[in-house]
This record gives C-alpha cells, structure tokens and sequence, in this order.
C-alpha cells in the first residue's frame, strides 16, 4: 500500500491556486474573505464572544457564527449594528487592483 503524502496548507493553496478556475474563483471571494477577517479580528480584539456580540446587537448567537463561518452576506445594515455593538465605525476603502 503506497504510503499517503502530506502538504503543509501553504503548499496545498499554493497548488490549488496553480489551477486557473480555482485562482478566479478564490480572487472573486477576496472581499467576503476581508469581511469575515474583519469581524473575527474585531471581536477577538474587544475579547467579545459569539454570544455576548449577538446578545449586544439583539439577535441570536447562530447569526454570528454564520458571518464568521461566510455562510451568509451581511447587510450594511448588520455591519453597522455589529460595529455599534463593539463600539466601532465602520470605513470602506477602495484600493486598485494588483
């Protein structure tokens, strides 16, 4: 029996990314990506939990979890209120493509 190989998450997205549809398609997620980065780190920073950020802006635990796991697309009006609830404003920048 061949003997599996294994590939550090680098090297895996690396070759993932060598493929040009998996490239596009990963590139055209960039800005969900940078969402869900922003909102992790965020709460991470104010040392909120799931549960005490859903509780400040009036919804429910599972909410957040779904904004943190990209399964859903928040409103302007979601990022608002989570921004509010950390006591944070929100800023939008557009920068040129590489």
């Amino acid at each position: 029996m061949k003997k599996p190989t294994y590939s550090t998450y680098t090297q895996f997205k690396k070759r993932l990314l060598a493929k040009p549809g998996v490239k596009k398609a990963y590139e055209e997620l960039q800005p969900e990506f940078a969402i869900v980065r922003a909102i992790v780190e965020a709460r991470a920073r104010k040392n909120v939990s799931q549960e005490e950020l859903a509780k400040k802006m009036g919804t429910g635990q599972a909410v957040i979890s779904r904004l943190e796991n990209a399964n859903a697309s928040p409103s302007l009006a979601l990022i608002k209120r989570l921004a509010e609830a950390l006591n944070l404003k929100v800023e939008l920048r557009f920068t040129p493509k590489n």
